[in-house]
């Protein structure tokens, strides 16, 4: 990933907002990035600028070596669906659906005949068997978000971006989520998390800070 002179401007009633200020980022295989701040210093903006989420008002975004903002509307979706997996603090389940259904909810845009194996195998691996057809509302906070995290992995992610994926678990239920996020990233894959948390933030191969739109 390659993140070029990046930078985000809001226009607000008090005049322009420099969200991110011509921020440079790269990070390789098998990284494990985190990124601190204090509210408001542009570190969510910035993650979803380089997930292909949130067009740059300037500068390059270059992810397997595509510029997805280069990509119409349709053909970007479909990149974010085989390269990307996404983790919210707000786990954004279908109400109406299974575990198991919401996990493969995510193969829709990319069908794969292999994914409901692949799909059970990461539910059992996150401790989620006793709960294939469960809906969401009968799920814990911390079983929410296992699901969550099975569902960006399911597709075979190139990159992970996680934003506060611990900041409503317990401790059990966090270090489920960030063991199974490191050893995703010695498998290969690259993980930028956004977090407050200093125990979340240890899992980090490299961690930035954030203020006022840019490193400090």
């Amino acid at each position: 990933m390659r993140l070029n002179d990046i930078s985000m401007v809001f226009n607000t009633p008090e005049g322009e907002l420099h969200a991110v200020d011509s921020v440079d980022l790269s990070m390789d295989a098998g990284q494990f990035m985190v990124i601190q701040g204090a509210s408001g210093c542009g570190k969510t903006t910035l993650m979803l600028m380089a997930g292909a989420l949130l067009k740059p008002t300037s500068g390059t975004v270059q992810l397997a070596g595509v510029n997805p903002y280069a990509l119409s509307t349709d053909r970007r979706a479909g990149f974010r669906a085989n390269y990307i997996g996404f983790v919210f603090q707000q786990f954004h389940l279908i109400p109406y659906l299974s575990v198991l259904d919401n996990v493969l909810a995510a193969t829709l845009a990319a069908p794969d005949s292999g994914a409901e194996v692949r799909a059970r195998k990461l539910l059992v691996d996150l401790k989620m068997e006793s709960r294939l057809q469960h809906v969401p509302a009968k799920l814990s906070t911390g079983e929410q978000q296992r699901t969550a995290l099975a569902r960006a992995m399911i597709n075979r992610p190139t990159m992970i971006f996680a934003d506060e994926p611990t900041g409503n678990l317990d401790p059990e239920n966090g270090e489920i989520v960030l063991q199974t996020l490191k050893k995703f990233t010695e498998s290969g894959g690259m993980v930028l998390m956004v977090t407050h948390d200093r125990h979340a933030a240890s899992y980090g191969d490299v961690v930035k800070r954030m203020d006022g739109g840019k490193f400090k």
